[in-house]
């Protein structure tokens, strides 16, 4: 079953809203803010046609874009999104799009504007049974970002919000529920703009509001079991982070005992991980686990490969290979005590790496392409079941307390399916894997005693292809650095650099530089994403 089939699956079980990103960096914003208000939304490039939608949506929302609206490549909606009868949202970009289609006019700003501003509105200009700006204060705060303008707005549009700069700050259809903006109500910086989405989706779109982690895991058993059927099983890809943990426990609850879980021990995963993920899945929620020792097969393919993106093609590649052996090997059992046949592969893919690794350009636009969606064997003989692929990371987490899985586990950092293979930049050996294993252990045990853990979205030590000068024991030392990374984010689209206290990275940096051999320089990287993504590779 396709990503796409998937998702539609998903998507007819809610009322559900349809986003159509032009490329801006805040699109997967508009996805969180719509969900907050308990609405289920599903986030498409605007290249997608609209005859091959494979759900109904209830509105649309047009997102921002880097682009001008002028440009000769500048990416545009297909115009059919205009016929299907339903509301639509067009946020900057996306309201020169909808003046573009119903024959509005745009042009240049004649000064790029960038920052807040403030938006007054047209206290006349209720022309629907909800209004946009319903419980929205005039004058409210918002935040603008855009360098193109509406001259003039199509026939039977109306203003109902105006800034200094802006004379079309905000418009609408006089008839049908058809709004634009100039702002960006999706970015906390406009201050009611949590408001204002709302007050599209459930008031104008009329969705209902039922988009929670306790009616998911209902309907996600539902779908699993018709999905596998009264006797098919499925082959669980698990590491011992949230997201496989939760995967896992979610696919023991649906179909049990014909639900058998795997850990791939790949070579490059962190510390004692093997043990510490048999104690959690096996003796302590009772899971059918398998290890595959697979590490020499792995490092052996790695030999000699420095380049990131190959890195990730050749673990996926390999992963889904030994699944495949295991897969065999497991099938005879099951079919011979009547479980039925392994036919499917379980996976811990969750929304963010959907949207990283889908671009409206195609392939060449992709930052870096996901473990978890990228990387697989076309002639694969498993098919893909994905239970978690439309969550963010804080709803993993919140379907992981509703399904009683520890706290430890629950709020565990996030670990890459290449694992420490791209925290290793260079040459990925044994000997260099050691030593970034030694050294994240020993900052994450730092960081966890002086009760940061939870604070930190993700932390890691990262091994760098370079070496330093330095004098120990009064001799000269040639040897390796490490970089510490620490972030803060909500749902890893995002994240700030975390301000780690200065006694915590000299306890961290004197433990690493003297226990781990090799290492005698620590550095901690204080880079945000963008422009950097969380990972160094």
């Amino acid at each position: 079953m396709s990503s796409t089939e998937v998702a539609a699956q998903v998507a007819n079980m809610y009322d559900t809203i349809l986003i159509l990103d032009f490329g801006s960096q805040y699109s997967h914003l508009i996805t969180r803010r719509i969900r907050e208000a308990g609405v289920y939304c599903e986030l498409l490039p605007c290249t997608q046609k609209i005859s091959e939608l494979k759900f109904k949506p209830k509105g649309v929302v047009l997102s921002g874009s880097p682009y001008s609206i002028t440009d000769k490549d500048a990416p545009h909606v297909d115009p059919e999104v205009f016929n299907l009868g339903v509301p639509i949202l067009g946020i900057c970009y996306g309201l020169q799009e909808i003046a573009r289609n119903l024959g509005g006019e745009t042009s240049l700003a004649v000064k790029r504007e960038y920052g807040h501003a403030e938006l007054t509105l047209d206290p006349q200009a209720d022309h629907h049974s909800f209004h946009l700006f319903q419980d929205v204060p005039s004058p409210t705060n918002v935040w603008m970002s855009h360098g193109d303008h509406l001259e003039s707005p199509p026939n039977d549009f109306v203003i109902i919000g105006s800034t200094s700069t802006s004379a079309y700050a905000a418009v609408a259809h006089t008839t049908l529920p058809i709004y634009g903006i100039q702002f960006h109500p999706e970015v906390t910086h406009s201050v009611d703009g949590s408001i204002i989405l709302r007050n599209f989706v459930i008031g104008i779109c009329q969705c209902e509001a039922n988009w929670t982690m306790s009616s998911f895991v209902d309907k996600e058993l539902e779908r699993i079991r018709n999905l596998v059927g009264p006797t098919g099983s499925v082959i669980g890809a698990v590491s011992g982070g949230v997201d496989s943990t939760v995967a896992a426990v979610l696919m023991k609850r649906a179909i049990g005992d014909r639900f058998h879980a795997v850990l791939v021990d790949n070579g490059v995963m962190r510390l004692n991980e093997c043990e510490q993920v048999k104690k959690t899945l096996a003796d302590n929620l009772g899971i059918n686990l398998t290890v595959a020792d697979a590490a020499d097969l792995f490092l052996g393919r790695l030999k000699g490969v420095t380049d990131p993106e190959k890195k990730r093609k050749i673990i996926g590649n390999t992963f889904i290979e030994v699944f495949e052996t295991e897969s065999h090997r497991i099938d005879e059992v099951s079919r011979q005590s009547g479980l039925g046949p392994i036919e499917w592969l379980l996976q811990g893919t969750l929304y963010p790496d959907v949207i990283e690794s889908i671009s409206f350009k195609g392939p060449s636009a992709t930052i870096k392409s996901h473990h978890n969606v990228g990387g697989l064997l076309e002639n694969m003989r498993l098919k893909l079941i994905e239970p978690l692929r439309e969550l963010f990371k804080d709803e993993v987490r919140a379907l992981g307390t509703l399904l009683d899985i520890p706290d430890d586990l629950v709020w565990r950092h996030p670990f890459p399916g290449p694992g420490i293979a791209i925290r290793v930049l260079g040459e990925v050996t044994r000997e260099q894997v050691e030593i970034a294993r030694r050294a994240d252990h020993i900052y994450i045990e730092e960081i966890k005693k002086a009760g940061l853990y939870r604070q930190i979205a993700q932390a890691y030590a990262a091994l760098l292809p370079v070496r330093s000068v330095g004098v120990m024991g009064d001799q000269r030392t040639y040897e390796q650095v490490i970089a510490l990374r620490a972030v803060e984010s909500k749902d890893f689209m995002t994240a700030d650099w975390f301000p780690m206290p200065v006694e915590t990275l000299k306890r961290i940096s004197n433990r690493i530089i003297n226990e781990v051999q090799g290492v005698n320089r620590v550095l901690y990287d204080v880079s945000s994403k963008p422009p950097s993504t969380i990972e160094f590779e």
